[in-house]
């Protein structure tokens, strides 16, 4: 492992919602660490340190964390992130050992273009895959290239890296390829919801009127 992925990370004794905050206030975020049948932990991390390593490795990313000056293996489960101001407000972190295989949620990618007059649906954004935890993909690419309006794309369809199986059910929907609808149909479809809101503002109107 890199030093990029070495983070210090200092225990919590304070709990809720205000120390919570108070931690956040203070530069970084509060997190939790637990498996392999450990009592969970909860730390403190260097928001700014903790959100370059995600950057750079991705939301699976594998942490080298050192916890009173002895160092743990944690693969970030989960984080949240604040809808409007974008930080960081917790994370979950699983403790793991080398070689030891985890199951994680990762992003989908699409590349290349279908076919010409079609619309490229994306049903799912992640995928649930197992592998070696060291060796987790950031992302899981799926090309559409050329693909014609009426293709689907479920997971058991996807070709997933050496090392790595499918976790999710096979039957879900990832991708899914529709015609794009022509400007008349475009037309009528406007024209149609115009008439309709006309027609409920003149009987919104005789009622009021009643």
């Amino acid at each position: 492992m890199s030093d990029a992925n070495l983070l210090e990370a200092a225990v919590r004794t304070e709990f809720g919602k205000g120390a919570a905050r108070r931690t956040r206030r203070a530069g970084n975020v509060p997190a939790v660490l637990y498996g392999h049948a450990t009592d969970p932990q909860h730390l403190s991390l260097d928001a700014k340190a903790f959100a370059a390593i995600l950057r750079q490795h991705g939301t699976n990313a594998v942490l080298s964390l050192v916890i009173d000056g002895k160092k743990h293996l944690a693969l970030t489960k989960s984080v949240v992130v604040h809808p409007i101001r974008r930080y960081i407000e917790h994370a979950d972190l699983l403790v793991i050992k080398k070689g030891e295989r985890v199951t994680a949620d990762v992003h989908v990618s699409l590349v290349g273009e279908a076919a010409h007059s079609t619309l490229v649906q994306q049903d799912s954004t992640t995928l649930s895959i197992e592998a070696d935890a060291m060796k987790l993909p950031e992302a899981i690419e799926v090309s559409i290239e050329g693909l014609a309006a009426g293709t689907q794309i479920n997971a058991g369809d996807i070709t997933l890296p050496a090392g790595v199986t499918l976790a999710a059910d096979a039957e879900t929907l990832v991708v899914n390829i529709i015609a794009a609808p022509s400007a008349e149909s475009l037309e009528e479809t406007t024209e149609t919801e115009g008439e309709t809101a006309a027609a409920e503002s003149e009987s919104e109107a005789a009622e009021s009127a009643e």
